[in-house]
């Protein structure tokens, strides 16, 4: 098992490598410079100003080297300066927007399988029931539903016109003056929106899965001699079909973490969370190259880690892959 782990390891390596080749290449080829943000709107700006402006941010040498400049103090893990007014070092800014999305991120995902998993088994234990073609209906349509344009819907419902949560923000004004108690509360309140349109597309495609996968599995000799031996139905059902089923859904749920990092630049931008979502919305809009290549290889990290805890997850929950690899060592 830990050879089966070294090697994926290794195998992310100059896959993260390729995803920094080709992202480096397109932000650097897309229209527009850094510096035009600085020097456009100054009247008193000067094509000397903008040459200086270009080679103190290094941008003045070819791009394989800016590359391999940039890469080598990645290795070393600095991910250097903003271009932007503070000048701050980008691991720091990162690092302090980190947390916020990672818990947006994974209170989603405790959503999605809390709700997602029993939804689809029950769906798929009443088939063509009533209960199975409502939620088929309600799933579908918020699948359907944009998820900015459902964050302002609830915004404007729940914000606005009741005033039962907040819009903006992760804390109130005053936090700091109230007992931890209410800055608990003040917390959730302002999690409650964010979290939920975070899930609520990642909510539709897990149950519609687990319901299929479910289908298949009580379709199986071994659920008819589970069966026919006199076991009880939640003993067939919990026992011995979902575990199969799960296995799939293991998988899928590691290939999900991009689009649920990737939504988090929607949300947190809509609910000016301070998310990395949001620094790297700023980022594309500042032209900030390093803040911008940083959030794509935390982002690329994060995604290939989460793909390598489903392989291990997968493994783990079925011998037969671990037997498989021993025997390819």
């Amino acid at each position: 098992m830990y050879r089966y782990i070294f090697r994926r390891l290794l195998m992310m390596i100059p896959l993260l490598i390729g995803i920094t080749l080709i992202s480096f290449t397109v932000i650097h080829l897309a229209p527009g410079e850094p510096t035009d943000l600085q020097t456009e709107m100054n009247p008193q700006a000067s094509s000397d100003l903008q040459a200086r402006l270009l080679k103190q941010y290094g941008l003045d040498k070819p791009l394989h080297e800016q590359y391999l400049h940039w890469l080598g103090r990645l290795v070393q893990l600095d991910f250097g300066n903003s271009f932007s007014q503070d000048n701050r070092p980008v691991f720091a800014k990162i690092t302090e927007r980190l947390p916020v999305t990672i818990l947006l991120n994974l209170l989603s995902l405790q959503v999605i399988l809390v709700v997602a998993l029993p939804l689809g088994v029950i769906s798929a234990v009443r088939r063509n029931s009533l209960f199975d073609r409502s939620a088929t209906v309600l799933v579908f349509v918020g699948f359907a539903m944009p998820s900015f344009w459902l964050a302002l819907l609830m915004m404007d419902w729940f914000g606005v016109r009741l005033g039962w949560l907040p819009v903006s923000g992760l804390k109130s004004l005053g936090y700091e003056y109230m007992t931890v108690s209410g800055q608990f509360l003040d917390r959730i309140t302002h999690l409650i929106i964010p979290v939920f349109i975070a899930a609520i597309g990642g909510l539709a495609g897990f149950s519609r899965y687990m319901r299929s996968n479910m289908l298949d599995v009580v379709r199986q000799d071994y659920i008819m001699t589970a069966r026919a031996k006199g076991l009880s139905e939640r003993t067939v059902i919990y026992k011995h079909a979902l575990r199969n089923a799960l296995l799939p859904v293991i998988t899928i749920l590691g290939l999900s973490l991009p689009g649920l990092i990737g939504g988090s630049v929607i949300f947190e931008t809509i609910f000016a969370i301070p998310g990395m979502g949001k620094l790297f919305y700023d980022g594309v809009m500042m032209r900030d190259y390093p803040l911008i290549m940083g959030v794509l290889v935390i982002g690329a990290v994060l995604t290939l880690a989460g793909n390598l805890l489903a392989d291990i997850s997968y493994a783990l929950a079925d011998p037969r892959i671990r037997q498989g690899e021993s025997r390819g060592l």
